[in-house]
């Protein structure tokens, strides 16, 4: 197998086989996200990584039980493509349970319905997707490079097609001014998808990311840990997603929160309560100076 640079990955895919089938991000212009900035982004020949996915079956055998398929944004593949790709995974990998990719909602969105089931009938079967909010000044303020009512009909196509979604919510990124509206817009998004999984990440100043930039010039103000976790609150006490996870699966969070919707929304709000009565100077530094 071949790797061009660092390979990033979601949590959730740490036993996952990392295969290439992109460089880099297309859009690399959120402010917050520093991964793919020295990057010029392309599409891997198929050829290639149809080979490293031989590879793979040479040295691991057929027991790989799931595939993740980096780099950003791997739903830009041209579907028939990607149906290469995924088709060439199973056959390859008899025993594989889930293959996976980033996609945001602009490039999700560039793919019609049929297109979304032939991928699934391929064997895609979950997409994790960087919302970070369901705000539009806060998705602007980021150079997201999407709206609400976009991220809104991405996952709702992805839904309809049996593609299971992992939606990633980033605490505080709307700063203390906007920390209400970002939790309550975000939760209206949600609502209307109703995805498999809510992943929470806490944003944290990254160096490289221009975000990073006005946090160290004043000009981006953190939420302090309890403010964090107020928002986090608001955010969980305002969902309706019947069957939903939450899960704060991320070194970012201040506390754990976890649980399925609408079953355990106590649970949780009163792990968070009690989370709010610790003492702030015992939760982890808000500033992490890697990734």
């Amino acid at each position: 197998m071949r790797y061009e640079g660092v390979v990033y990955r979601p949590p959730s895919e740490a036993e996952s086989l990392l295969i290439q089938a992109t460089i880099g991000c297309p859009h690399n212009k959120c402010t917050f996200c520093s991964m793919y900035k020295g990057t010029r982004f392309r599409v891997r020949p198929v050829e290639e990584v149809l080979e490293d996915l031989r590879e793979a079956r040479r040295h691991y055998g057929d027991w790989v039980r799931s595939l993740f398929l980096p780099d950003g944004n791997t739903i830009i593949l041209k579907t028939a493509d990607l149906v290469r790709i995924l088709t060439c995974a199973r056959e390859l990998f008899p025993r594989l349970e889930r293959i996976t990719v980033y996609g945001s909602a602009r490039y999700v969105n560039k793919k019609s319905a049929e297109e979304l089931a032939a991928l699934r009938e391929a064997g895609l079967s979950r997409v994790h997707m960087g919302m970070e909010s369901g705000d539009d000044e806060v998705l602007a303020r980021i150079c997201k490079g999407t709206t609400a009512a976009e991220i809104v009909e991405a996952g709702r196509k992805l839904k309809q097609a049996g593609i299971e979604l992992s939606e990633y919510y980033l605490v505080g990124i709307g700063g203390p001014e906007l920390s209400r509206q970002h939790a309550l817009n975000s939760a209206r998004v949600l609502n209307q998808i109703v995805p498999d999984f809510i992943r929470l990440r806490t944003f944290q100043p990254v160096p490289g990311s221009p975000l990073y930039e006005e946090y160290r010039r004043g000009d981006f103000r953190l939420l302090t840990p309890h403010q964090a976790l107020a928002e986090v609150r608001l955010l969980v006490e305002n969902l309706e997603c019947p069957g939903t996870t939450i899960t704060s699966d991320h070194v970012s969070n201040y506390w754990n929160v976890h649980g399925v919707l609408p079953r355990d929304r106590q649970a949780m709000l009163q792990a968070i309560d009690y989370a709010l009565t610790i003492p702030e100077t015992t939760l982890k530094p808000r500033e992490i100076t890697h990734l």
